[in-house]
């Protein structure tokens, strides 16, 4: 009988994870007709108490996903051309009715394949890992930090 010992947490175990549960939820934002990219910036619009200096959003899309604010601007004006963010204000934008029901109506679809995805995993495990992968990511956005400025 073989047994396999399990890998370490490295970049590539991590980044296989991520990965795989990117592209579940890529299948699902594909059927509306919605990119990553959108989702991330949607949410950020989605979980604000109201209207959102449109800054801050593209400074949230630039922080999660590591891209330029020119290309997180171009996401939101994407989102504000399919009418699912509207203008608010002088600088301000807000998630759109439409907007709300495709946000409602995407994290319904993956909800149920996050709880298989994560079903059975103890919750003591789940926390390390939180604790973990928080670690990691405040070291790497240090590091970026220092590469970039």
């Amino acid at each position: 009988m073989t047994t396999t010992t399990p890998p370490l947490l490295n970049p590539r175990v991590i980044a296989l994870a991520h990965y795989a549960a990117r592209a579940v939820l890529e299948q699902v934002l594909a059927r509306h007709d919605m990119t990553f990219q959108q989702s991330v910036t949607l949410r950020l619009a989605a979980v604000a108490d109201g209207p959102v200096e449109r800054e801050h959003i593209v400074d949230g899309v630039v922080g999660s996903l590591k891209i330029d604010a020119a290309e997180a601007r171009s996401v939101v004006d994407e989102l504000l051309a399919a009418q699912l963010l509207a203008p608010e204000e002088l600088s301000q934008v807000r998630i759109t009715e439409a907007g709300r029901k495709l946000y409602d109506t995407t994290s319904a679809a993956t909800a149920p394949l996050s709880a298989r995805v994560y079903a059975g995993i103890p919750e003591e495990d789940l926390a390390v890992a939180g604790r973990v992968l928080t670690l990691i990511t405040e070291r790497a956005n240090a590091e970026l930090a220092t590469l970039n400025g």
